[in-house]
């Protein structure tokens, strides 16, 4: 009996519904274009306004409203938010790709759009991650970029909204929006709030305490 082998060399099959994408190990650009531009409609994620689909290797640390803390199998820390505010306003995405970046781009597939900013900061990498009204951020090794990037794109490529739902929501308090300053499509330095955070999460008490309060997904 014949044995096949097949060897991933630099490579990794990603299923989703009836497609096979593969996912290069090495190249997340080609990984952003492949994922982000295939049409996706899978949910496991419900909330009041919008639903996504959390693939598996993540997991809830912290969830609440449209914030959500999640952690993946290298231990990083992902930061996920829900513009629910700038959807219902249609706020257009003014990103101005950044040369002095390790990576900027402007991002626009199916009729929505983003950007994604991956910047060095001290010994890591701070990315920022936004499509169709929904932003992830992390901060992470160099070697985790491409599994980070990933990640977000299986997230952020699903979200959904409830029109009807976000009307109720925000529609009968449109005039206390009326003045938010909308800043979704405008990236952070990388030595802000998120980071401040991280270094929060890395002490060990913390840590602890994250643990012990880790949600799963089917709470």
């Amino acid at each position: 009996m014949k044995k096949l082998i097949v060897l991933l060399s630099i490579s990794i099959l990603f299923i989703t519904g009836c497609s096979v994408i593969k996912i290069d190990r090495k190249d997340y650009k080609s990984n952003i274009d492949n994922l982000m531009s295939r049409k996706v409609k899978m949910y496991n994620v419900f909330n009041e306004g919008y639903k996504y689909y959390l693939p598996k290797g993540l997991t809830f640390l912290e969830k609440e409203d449209y914030n959500a803390i999640l952690k993946d199998h290298h231990n990083n820390r992902y930061y996920l938010y829900i513009d629910v505010i700038s959807y219902y306003h249609n706020i257009e995405n003014d990103y101005q790709e950044n040369e002095e970046s390790f990576y900027s781009k402007k991002l626009d597939y199916n009729k929505k759009n983003g950007y994604i900013q991956i910047d060095k900061v001290e010994s890591k990498y701070y990315i920022q991650f936004v499509f169709h009204y929904a932003k992830m951020e992390a901060y992470v090794e160099e070697e985790d970029i491409v599994d980070t990037i990933t990640n977000m794109c299986s997230v952020l490529r699903t979200v959904k909204y409830n029109d009807i739902v976000l009307e109720s929501l925000v529609g009968e308090n449109a005039l206390d929006y009326k003045e938010e300053d909308y800043t979704l499509f405008k990236a952070k330095s990388g030595k802000e709030t998120f980071l401040d955070v991280v270094k929060k999460e890395e002490t060990d008490q913390y840590k602890k305490d994250l643990e012990d309060e880790k949600i799963d997904l089917d709470d």
